[in-house]
């Protein structure tokens, strides 16, 4: 694969420098300690991903916190213990060891206590309240990346996941999003990720380093909101996609939805963010992952089964039947998306966002995602 303008800007890493004999340079006191705050699918591969590198790389301390939300499993276990004695998440990514380095922890605070590198893969719906929990429990200095897909919208406007970590716990927040089936890269198929920062190329090297494997190549640029919105709004296309399958429309019909998709995806961007570079839409994090999420996502999946039985039951009976307690982002994406066009005025610049929204709330039935209408055709340039 051909490496980008923007990615060619970094200079290449030596993953494998050190490795002979992880203890032989750094000392203790200056290694980072790396805790994963998440750990559903995507968050167990990150750990996965992180834990391999941390054993092999000198700059960092082999253990890899990683917080879990506290649950109890059919058999009466807790969670943590089950993480921590099979070295799996039995529930979330079942068959897959993580590294015998990762460490599951119930209590978010000891989880984050020492670590100055902070990965933050969590359903965004539950930022806001785990960063209210974290103030002043940070270590001074930390470092944090977001994997989240998804924004806060508030009566100011929206607020994207990395912005609110940056401004509630006081720390520079890199995000890391790209075409990344998490079951796909757990099983070591070959797969490509964006990290986008803002200023520190210093910063955004350590973090290729600390998730690049040789199944897992990582790019960076210098884009932080084009590279998050891509990872964000690509899940309300998936929906649509997903619309279109269970209405049975064909590839030709799914491919004009994801052609509209990323032209909505783009032009949202840039009027939120003018900063925005077009080059990050052909990255992994942009047209790259918009494919690979509505042939195989969950929202593609989820969306599928809506349609197939008319819209009759619910995104929310869906996603607790078929998704074992993982979150679908799409929907809730889309109802945010909608705040932001319709206080903005915006609803008929983006027509099939907001027909997405108007579908998932069964204002719209699911045909709708292919009709043509005079207030919104879905089928223009």
């Amino acid at each position: 694969m051909a490496p980008t303008f923007e990615s060619q800007q970094m200079a290449p890493l030596d993953l494998h420098a050190g490795r002979e004999n992880p203890a032989r340079n750094s000392n203790d006191g200056h290694k980072s300690r790396v805790t994963v705050v998440g750990s559903g699918n995507w968050g167990s591969v990150a750990a996965k991903l992180i834990a391999f590198n941390t054993l092999n790389l000198p700059s960092f301390h082999d253990e890899v916190r990683m917080w879990v939300f506290q649950e109890i499993l059919p058999s009466g276990e807790k969670l943590t213990d089950v993480i921590n004695r099979t070295n799996e998440n039995v529930k979330y990514l079942p068959g897959i060891k993580l590294g015998k380095n990762v460490v599951a922890d119930a209590d978010l605070e000891n989880a984050v206590k020492d670590a100055n590198m902070l990965v933050f893969v969590t359903p965004h719906q539950f930022m806001e309240g785990i960063c209210k929990r974290l103030v002043g429990k940070i270590k001074e200095g930390a470092e944090a990346i977001s994997l989240i897909k998804g924004m806060e919208v508030k009566m100011e406007g929206p607020c994207m996941i990395s912005s609110l970590i940056s401004s509630q716990l006081k720390i520079n927040c890199c995000v890391l999003m790209g075409a990344n089936i998490a079951n796909e890269i757990a099983v070591e198929k070959l797969s490509e990720a964006t990290v986008g920062y803002r200023e520190n190329r210093e910063t955004a090297e350590k973090w290729v380093q600390l998730f690049s494997t040789p199944y897992f190549m990582v790019s960076a640029i210098q884009d932080v909101e084009g590279v998050e919105l891509c990872g964000t709004l690509k899940n309300v296309v998936a929906i649509a996609a997903g619309l279109v399958d269970g209405l049975e429309m064909g590839n030709n019909t799914k491919a004009a939805i994801m052609r509209i998709g990323l032209r909505e995806m783009k032009a949202f961007s840039k009027l939120l963010f003018p900063s925005v570079k077009d080059s990050t839409f052909f990255e992994s994090c942009g047209v790259a992952d918009l494919i690979t999420t509505c042939l195989g996502g969950r929202n593609r999946k989820v969306a599928d089964a809506f349609a197939r039985n008319g819209g009759q039951r619910s995104f929310d009976d869906l996603e607790a039947e078929m998704l074992q307690g993982q979150k679908l982002q799409g929907v809730s994406t889309a109802r945010e998306v909608y705040g932001v066009l319709r206080h903005r005025g915006w609803l008929e610049l983006f027509p099939l966002f907001s027909t997405v929204h108007e579908i998932s709330t069964g204002r719209l039935p699911p045909s709708a995602i292919v009709k043509y209408s005079e207030q919104k055709p879905i089928f223009s340039r």
